[in-house]
């Protein structure tokens, strides 16, 4: 034991570390792999070798050494192997080009100085970026493990920010002394970028794939290594670069085109570049920007001097309209809807020209001579025979025909209009309104509007359906009812519409079926209220066709038939759902001239007459008919008899011709039956025998002895005018190649009203309104029992805005009126309200 005892111990090796043993190697071989990626040698490394080596030191927890390590060596590299490389790409003349832009420079050498400096950067960050990618595949288990358990960025965030950091931001140092500023190459980077854009927005030629690669660059660098997507490179430098460039490129754009070219230029230029911007953003920068710059457009190019623009005289929206240049203005309204989505500028410019071009329609109808006929329009009655030579218009066909012209004229403006709103401005619902309120607003400006559409519905709906199609007397009844809508008061225009139609179904100038879809649309339109006389006179029309029927059957079944026995077709009219012209009898019309009483009928006449009324009135006890012989005609048979010493031509024979006249030309011709071969009658004799008022009687004779058409008497002296001393006879010459005359009837027609009859019908509409108003207030008050004055007045012109514009003077008349009636009163304490007495 002792031996053993003193036996020398064996050398102890010392203690080393086994953890540093182990990095040290491994780091070795991960540092000659990241030499090999980045020369591009890594075809003969094993991944699964540099896997293990890496997950060795992670396993000894030496991963964040590991992780500086790999950061030191890549900032390492972009100082020896990189930036070199690029501060040989960072000339003196690239960097007083890209900064300072001397105007000795071409674009043609600084297009050539950037786009080589750019490929720099381009390849040193595709290398880059694919070296990094491959040393994250190595370093994978690192991130695993180390920077998620410390929540460190990835080695791929941190090494892929080395080339921000290194090389973006990195200070140019003498190559920038000059230019008295601290630069980085992100500086010249972002400023030779630009420059290319601009030329390209210039019209050069430039390497769209090149900056598509430099901003791909931007959008996979951020400003730190948390790598947020609202701090890439792009979105925070570069993009707030581009757009403020692009915001004064644009300014001083629209500055040049303003100076020097037309709206139209203008247009087309805008156009171009909202194109090109936005191919540019999917092709050349990034998707991100597409609506930034578009904003950017839309504010120097469109808003800045939109007005100037659209209000150039000779070129601007007005000349667009005018002369239909409809590709413009589809441009306009494409974009003002960019910028506005009121389209306020273009509505209000449109608004414009409608009440301009409305007012230039009214001052050429002043201006227009409307004396002579147009070619294509035939005299009233031109039935057969021979075709009368075109006369001179009296002072009330020229009416007439203005106020047919000013609605046609009218018709083609709002056509105008509707087309441009279709193929220009996209069914725009704005602009619609716009133009009909404008469309309204001078319609109702001009005092006869509702007269005049009145006629222009006459006008057309007398020519009847023949010759027309369903589609033709479709568009006839839709303008009707677009003018409809425009007139402001609707009252005024039915009560000219109700004279006219009037005259349509009594005389037979319309088809009824026409007329009846005509005041169906109205109903739909305006309500039942509209048009509620309209359907009462159809329905006269209709009983007094089956009363006619009923009645000659009745006088067929007689018996002894008269071969001289008159044929009765007969209009029994309602009172209250005719206009008073229509239903004024005779007796009315006889207290204006000399004329007093009822109009003396012919025997044959009268006991027509008596038999009717005995007929009528079997059935219907308590009613009372009233003759009006100014609203029927008659269908006389003339018989000529042949001229003494006459041998040949018409006159040497027997003539027989079928007259229609008025009922007053009847009953002035059935005078001159008992008359002898050469007797006369005169003007006074002829009134006394007929008690004809005068009006009506100086045109029945005119009709009969002045027109040649139908000049079956002869007037002494053969003079134009009806004097009271003027004598009248039988006409044995007359001759006519047509058997069926019709007499032209005088001042019968549908005319525009003079002053004095305009303000006649004023004055009785007004009184109408007054009752309508009464009607409405008590209708109000007996619902609501109190109101206010205010709320009353509101109310009041609420419900009768569809029919006319009440005149708040006369509503507060006859509230007053209606105070004094008892039928409201004021409550006490407060006068300005009112309560309803039952």
């Amino acid at each position: 034991m002792a031996n053993r005892a003193n036996k020398p111990r064996p050398i102890r090796k010392p203690i080393m570390n086994k953890e540093v043993s182990e990095f040290e190697p491994c780091w070795d071989l991960l540092r000659s792999s990241l030499v090999d990626i980045h020369t591009k040698n890594a075809s003969r490394l094993s991944f699964e070798q540099l896997y293990r080596a890496s997950y060795k030191i992670v396993l000894r927890k030496k991963g964040d050494l590991l992780y500086k390590r790999v950061k030191i060596f890549e900032m390492e590299w972009f100082r020896d192997h990189i930036m070199p490389v690029i501060t040989g790409l960072v000339s003196n003349n690239l960097v007083s080009t890209a900064l300072v832009q001397p105007s000795g420079s071409s674009a043609h050498e600084r297009r050539e100085t950037g786009e080589r400096f750019l490929r720099g950067i381009r390849d040193s960050w595709s290398d880059h970026n694919m070296s990094m990618n491959m040393i994250a595949d190595v370093l994978m288990y690192l991130d695993r493990t180390y920077t998620a358990e410390y929540k460190k960025p990835s080695i791929f965030a941190t090494t892929i920010g080395l080339f921000r950091d290194n090389i973006l931001r990195n200070t140019l140092g003498s190559a920038v002394q000059d230019l008295g500023e601290p630069f980085v190459i992100f500086d010249i980077l972002n400023a030779v970028v630009l420059d290319l854009i601009n030329m390209e927005r210039d019209g050069d030629n430039i390497d769209r794939n090149l900056l598509r690669n430099i901003t791909t660059m931007l959008e996979s660098l951020y400003e730190t290594d948390d790598e947020l997507e609202k701090q890439k490179l792009y979105l925070t430098v570069f993009e707030p670069r581009f757009l403020e460039s692009s915001r004064a490129f644009y300014r001083n754009e629209c500055e040049r085109l303003l100076r020097e070219s037309d709206t139209s230029t203008w247009l087309r230029h805008t156009r171009r570049r909202l194109e090109e911007e936005h191919d540019r953003c999917g092709t050349t920068i990034s998707h991100l920007t597409a609506e930034k710059i578009a904003a950017v457009i839309d504010a120097e190019l469109i808003v800045a001097k939109l007005d100037d623009f659209l209000g150039m005289e000779g070129v601007g929206l007005k000349n667009m309209i005018d002369n239909d240049r409809v590709e413009d203005l589809a441009i306009v309204y494409n974009l003002v809807s960019r910028v506005d989505k009121t389209k306020m500028p273009l509505k209000n410019a449109l608004q414009r020209r409608v009440m301009d071009l409305g007012v230039e329609v009214e001052k050429t109808l002043r201006e227009t001579d409307f004396s002579n006929p147009p070619a294509n329009v035939a005299a009233d009655g031109d039935d057969g025979g021979d075709k009368p030579k075109a006369q001179t218009l009296t002072a009330a066909a020229q009416q007439t025909a203005a106020a047919i012209k000013w609605v046609d004229d009218v018709l083609r403006l709002k056509d105008k209009f509707d087309d441009l709103c279709v193929t220009c401005f996209n069914k725009d619902l704005v602009l619609q309104s716009a133009v009909t309120k404008s469309f309204s607003e001078f319609i109702n400006l001009f005092k006869m509007s509702s007269e005049y559409v009145s006629l222009f519905i006459d006008d057309n709906l007398k020519r009847g359906n023949k010759g027309r199609s369903d589609a033709e007397i479709e568009v006839v009844l839709d303008k009707a009812i677009v003018l409809l809508r425009y007139l402001g008061d609707r009252d005024m225009f039915e009560r000219y519409y109700q004279k006219h139609l009037a005259r349509r179904l009594l005389h037979g100038k319309s088809e009824i079926e026409t007329e009846k879809e005509l005041a169906r649309r109205m109903r739909a339109e305006m309500g039942n209220h509209f048009t509620h006389k309209f359907d009462g006179m159809f329905k006269d029309m209709e009983i007094s066709k089956d009363l006619s029927d009923n009645y000659r059957d009745h006088i067929r079944n007689l018996g002894d038939a008269d071969s001289k026995q008159v044929d009765l077709s007969i209009h029994v009219l309602t009172s209250n759902n005719w206009p008073p012209e229509a239903t004024r009898s005779s007796q009315d019309e006889g207290s204006k001239g000399k004329g007093k009483g009822d109009c003396i009928f012919p025997p044959e006449i009268k006991r027509l007459q008596d038999s009717f009324f005995k007929y009528y009135l079997r059935d219907r006890s308590g009613r009372v008919l009233t003759w009006v012989p100014s609203a029927g005609s008659a269908d006389i048979k003339c018989v000529f008899p042949k001229v003494p010493g006459k041998e040949t031509g018409p006159l040497s024979k027997e003539r027989r011709y079928e007259l229609n006249v008025p009922t007053y030309g009847m009953v002035v011709l059935m005078l001159f039956n008992d008359l002898a071969d050469g007797e006369t009658l005169s003007f006074e004799e002829i009134q006394a025998k007929t008690n004809m008022p005068t009006a009506d009687l100086v045109r029945s004779l005119a009709s009969l002895s002045i027109a040649p058409k139908a000049r079956v008497l002869l007037k002494e002296p053969a003079t134009k005018n009806i004097k009271p001393t003027d004598k009248f006879g039988f006409n044995p010459q007359f001759v006519s190649k047509a058997i069926k005359i019709k007499a032209p009837t005088l001042n019968g027609v549908s005319k525009v009203e003079g002053e004095e009859e305009r303000k006649e019908t004023e004055q009785k509409n007004n009184q109408t309104r007054q009752h309508v108003v009464d009607a409405a207030i008590v209708r109000t008050m007996k619902q609501r029992k109190n109101l206010s004055h205010i709320q009353l007045t509101t109310e009041i012109i609420t419900q009768l805005s569809s029919r006319f514009k009440p005149d708040i003077g006369m509503i507060k008349r006859r509230i007053e009126d209606l105070l004094v009636r008892e039928y409201l009163e004021r409550t006490e304490g407060d006068s300005t309200v009112y309560r309803y007495l039952a």
